[in-house]
């Protein structure tokens, strides 16, 4: 049997923010947890979760590889009357995932020891991430 729902996750700029307990918290019995992100400026990572400079080192290199539109180096990005974090936060978004799979086993993540699942905010202003979750056979 198939299970829904879905995950809000507050946010307050630039980071990753780990909600792996609230999913923990939520699956039960064995199958395909399939996570969605219902935002396209910004993404899914299951990534460490014992060094918090993992984080800091990720936001900082996504930061550096694609800077805000008004930085000389984006000169040539076109979409910028809705701010100059938002055309960049699209690129991030097109770079990294939006969906993740994770198998579940008697009603826990097999995630490795040191793995967590973040959303990846890729916008300057608080926002309510939602993610879309489904757990089937």
């Amino acid at each position: 049997m198939s299970q829904q729902t879905e995950f809000s996750i507050p946010t307050r700029g630039p980071g990753l923010y780990e909600f792996t307990s609230e999913v923990a918290g939520w699956v039960r019995g064995t199958g395909l947890l399939t996570l969605f992100v219902r935002h396209t400026s910004a993404s899914l990572l299951v990534q460490e979760n014992a060094d918090p400079e993992v984080r800091t080192d990720l936001t900082a290199f996504f930061h550096r590889l694609v800077p805000p539109s008004d930085d000389p180096s984006m000169a040539y990005l076109t979409h910028t009357y809705e701010g100059p974090d938002d055309m960049p936060a699209h690129i991030k978004a097109a770079l990294l995932p939006v969906s993740l799979s994770i198998p579940v086993t008697d009603g826990r993540l097999a995630l490795g020891t040191w793995q967590g699942i973040y959303l990846f905010e890729h916008r300057r202003a608080p926002h309510l991430r939602n993610v879309a979750a489904h757990l089937g056979p």
